[in-house]
Parts: C-alpha cells; structure tokens; sequence
C-alpha cells in the first residue's frame, strides 16, 4: 500500500506529540564540560555566534529583535539565523522540538515548574547557557551550577544537526 503524504504527516505529528509527552530526564548536573565548538555543524556555530552576539541586548516581553528580546525570542533569533523555524514560546518549543539526551552547544535548555516550559535558553557548552533574564535585564551568559537551574530543569531539545 503506497504511504501518502497526508499519512506520512500525520505518522510524523503523532511521533512528535508522543516525544512531547516523554521524560526529559537529562540531568543538567551531567552536562559534558567541553566548551569548544570544533566538530560543530555550520549551523550550530551560527546559533551561538547570533546568540553570543544578542549578550548585553536589553529585555523585552515578546520580543524578537536585536532591539529587544524575551528568552524564547532569543531562541527564535539565533536560529532563525542559522535557517531554522521554532515555535514562538518556550513551552510550545519544548513540547514541539526533539529531545536531547546529552545537549552539546547550540541545544535549547528548558526550565520551569512539573511539566510547562516557562523559560529557555541555548547551551553554550562547558555547562554555561546564553539566556534573556527578565524585565530590567539584558541577555548574559551564566553557568548552571547553580541550584536555582538545577531544581527547575527539565530537559534540553535539539534541531540543529
């Protein structure tokens, strides 16, 4: 029986549904040390580069610019950049984009509280993550190591190669 695109859709939205459901049970505690970004795909380098680039860019709710950015607008730039489309918030990229057991650099981290994605920011390696803080903050670069993203981490997703 020939596979039809609409089946081959709607197999694909399912599988994608289904992987939005599962554990994300990375431990960001484990995340590999490695901050170097030899071996990484083009486009990779150019999410980080954009990301790294938007450091210091002012936040702002719902923004996705380089005037101002709230963290999944931030998300949405860098990729947007290196020719990817991710959805607009951060629980519908953690619930839409595939999952990553072992992030490397230029993976999505989300946090938030049970099973909602209330924030997101892009792994920078060597457990440090590129991230729009808030009202009143710029975008900055912090590590993990700390308990307050280590109690709200719920798993990472990837969809660069």
């Amino acid at each position: 029986m020939p596979v039809t695109l609409g089946k081959l859709t709607f197999v694909l939205m399912l599988l994608m549904w289904l992987s939005g459901c599962a554990s994300r049970g990375t431990d960001i505690t484990q995340l590999p040390p490695s901050g170097s970004q030899e071996g990484l795909s083009m486009e990779r380098v150019l999410i980080l580069a954009h990301a790294q680039q938007a450091i210091g860019t002012p936040y702002r709710f719902g923004g996705n610019t380089p005037d101002g950015l709230d963290c999944s607008g931030l998300v949405e730039l860098a990729y947007r950049a290196a020719g990817m489309r991710v959805p607009r918030t951060a629980d519908e990229q953690f619930r839409a984009l595939p999952t990553a057991d072992t992030p490397k650099p230029g993976d999505l981290l989300f946090f938030g509280e049970r099973s909602k994605a209330t924030h997101v920011g892009i792994y920078r390696g060597n457990r440090q993550m590129i991230h729009a803080p808030g009202s009143g903050r710029a975008v900055v670069s912090v590590p993990l190591d700390i308990d307050y993203w280590q109690q709200r981490f719920l798993g990472a997703a990837t969809l660069a190669p």
